[in-house]
């Protein structure tokens, strides 16, 4: 549709954009409410199933109870004046103490729990995860708090529906701070996603020998540019065995040489024309790439590809349009000039 010769090189540029997962912004305190509040549900379905069951009938106390010790840690910590820190600290310790008790009541009454059918089984599963993750904020909030430890990023969680949610800073005013996955997305001249990748706690630079040992071998490539992010010295090089004009700006630094290639005005043009993939990201965003409302991984990854497919079928319609108007303008043309 868009080339005249099928050989024809490609023109590609890559960049990187957040897709937001569907998420609330995450502290220790409002999820470990979120786990509370979910195992106090898998008990709720236990006992709607068996009316029998024993020991629960205050659980609509336990949610006002829970709820209210997370909203009075999330005031003590927004508001401001003297003796702020010893406010806060009181607030996670009753939090905390209403917390292990509900912790220590699950313990002893999930044996109780009948394992009757695949059903039973199931709950007891979910129930199972989310004490895990009742467990783990408890033990977080604790040591944030009330230890004054600083907990290691990697022992962190995002979200207990959406675990695959990471913690992103682009270094952007707005928002400094984004919740979901990073994707990859190199498109041609002629506005085209040639290739989309998921990021899986990767930087940009981490990305491209992947990409190009794909691309190199599929598709003729004239030029290929970046942005500073992808810079590496290895990738340059790696690119330039394969790739005639590599636009890779330098992160930090430039020596002579290297500052000279950046001054060359076939570097500027093609790193002019680099925005056009930026272009091409805010049209994904705008048309609902901005942040996925599907629940779990898989229907994360399944959305992103949908979107990528629509968007490069509403390119080609727009094209065949284009093309389909010039030929109805021509004939008429012909006609009024016969």
């Amino acid at each position: 549709v868009f080339k005249k010769k099928e050989e024809a090189a490609l023109r590609l540029k890559t960049d990187s954009f957040v897709v937001e997962s569907n998420v609330h912004f995450p502290t220790d305190y409002n999820l470990l409410w979120d786990s509370a509040r979910k195992c106090l549900d898998m008990v709720g379905k236990f006992q709607q199933k068996y009316p029998w069951i024993s020991g629960w009938r205050k659980k609509h106390d336990w949610y006002r109870q829970l709820k209210n010790g997370m909203r009075a840690v999330g005031k003590a910590s927004s508001s401001g004046g003297k003796g702020k820190e010893e406010r806060i600290k009181q607030a996670v310790k009753y939090y905390l103490t209403k917390a292990r008790v509900l912790q220590e009541k699950l313990e002893r009454s999930k044996e109780g729990f009948p394992t009757g059918d695949i059903i039973d089984v199931a709950l007891h599963l979910e129930l199972d995860r989310y004490m895990g993750f009742l467990n783990k904020f408890i033990d977080l909030l604790d040591r944030r708090v009330l230890q004054g430890e600083h907990i290691p990023h990697n022992e962190k969680a995002f979200s207990i529906f959406e675990e695959y949610t990471e913690w992103i800073t682009k270094g952007k005013l707005n928002p400094n701070v984004e919740l979901g996955k990073k994707l990859s997305i190199t498109t041609d001249q002629y506005n085209l996603i040639v290739d989309y990748r998921i990021m899986e706690n990767q930087s940009d630079s981490e990305m491209v020998k992947p990409i190009a040992e794909v691309l190199a071998t599929r598709y003729n490539i004239r030029s290929w540019s970046f942005d500073k992010g992808y810079w590496h010295k290895d990738n340059k090089a790696f690119l330039e065995k394969h790739i005639d004009k590599v636009v890779m700006p330098k992160k930090g630094k430039c020596n002579k040489k290297e500052q000279a290639e950046e001054s060359h005005r076939s570097f500027k043009l093609l790193r002019n024309r680099h925005s056009a993939v930026e272009s091409n990201i805010n049209e994904l965003e705008h048309r609902g790439l901005d942040r996925c409302p599907d629940r779990g991984y898989g229907h994360f990854r399944r959305y992103v590809g949908l979107a990528v497919a629509a968007y490069n079928l509403r390119r080609i319609g727009q094209e065949l349009i284009a093309i389909r108007r010039k030929q109805e303008m021509a004939e008429r043309e012909l006609r009024a000039a016969a």
